[in-house]
């Protein structure tokens, strides 16, 4: 998606490490308009599938994951929640995945209420580098009895093994912006 990948180029940076970030617009003050524009293309690829919930991560796939919903026909939005509180009770699905950014592992948890075996989720994240967070969404729906109908993801560092992971596990996975290489010394980002 062109838009995003002028934006990217426009607004974000690139960080030692192969971290690029991107706050100024997708995960720490979002631009709804951008969002509005993924959540219709994520709607044209996944055009024809059924799509009964949206499902993503906390924190940062939240905002994006209610945009889209919107494109889906109002359906749902079901975030797996990072710590456990109060706020959980009853039965949960929980997945343990490792983060690139945070360089840590935590579970990630869904209550069973919200996920209904045979029910079509979609997928959604700001971000697919190693794949250990889809990893776990895609062992809560396999726990759930919930069809993958697709993954969407905003920005895919296609020189990180994830997306090849999921596709050739045969998942269909579609990166709005897939970046092929970056240089955090020259601050260059090349996108596939």
């Amino acid at each position: 998606m062109k838009e995003l990948e002028d934006r990217i180029l426009k607004d974000g940076t690139v960080k030692p490490g192969d971290v690029l970030k991107v706050d100024a617009f997708l995960n720490h003050q979002c631009d709804v308009t951008l969002f509005n524009h993924m959540g219709a293309e994520w709607a044209r690829l996944f055009s024809g599938k059924r799509v009964d919930k949206i499902l993503t991560i906390e924190a940062s796939g939240i905002g994006i994951a209610c945009i889209v919903a919107q494109h889906f026909g109002n359906v749902p939005v079901v975030f797996a929640k990072k710590t456990q509180s109060i706020n959980l009770d009853g039965d949960q699905y929980q997945a343990k995945v490792y983060s690139y950014t945070k360089q840590k592992e935590f579970p990630v948890i869904v209550s069973k209420r919200f996920l209904e075996p045979g029910e079509h989720v979609l997928l959604i994240d700001d971000f697919l580098a190693n794949g250990k967070a889809m990893h776990g969404l895609i062992d809560i729906c396999n726990e759930a009895g919930v069809i993958v109908e697709g993954i969407g993801i905003a920005v895919e560092k296609g020189f990180q093994r994830g997306g090849k992971e999921l596709r050739e596990a045969g998942y269909d996975v579609r990166s709005l912006a897939v970046i092929k290489d970056m240089d955090g010394d020259k601050g260059a980002i090349k996108f596939a």
